[in-house]
């Protein structure tokens, strides 16, 4: 029987940083829904679904818990900073 190697496909540290960077960006993303009298707004966290969406999805899923973690980090930087998409209504 000939012996057959198995090939482990890993991921580059470039791409792994740049994964990261994208998470960080995607993370930080929120639409605000306000009325036009500006009385009430509702926040809604579109990056985090989204990167959340994309980090069960990818393929070298040995890092998830930290890109769930940069999501978090980047959700809550986000949540404070004027970054998103504000909608009135």
């Amino acid at each position: 029987m000939a012996k057959t190697k198995k090939v482990k496909a890993e991921e580059l540290d470039r791409i792994y940083i740049l994964k990261m960077v994208l998470y960080l960006i995607l993370g930080s993303f929120w639409v605000k829904l306000n009325n036009t009298s500006g009385s009430w707004q509702i926040p809604v966290p579109v990056g985090l679904l989204i990167g959340i969406f994309l980090a069960s999805r990818d393929r070298f899923q040995i890092d998830r818990k930290l890109e769930y973690a940069i999501l978090l980090m980047a959700m809550f930087i986000g949540f404070w900073l004027p970054l998103g998409l504000t909608i009135k209504l």
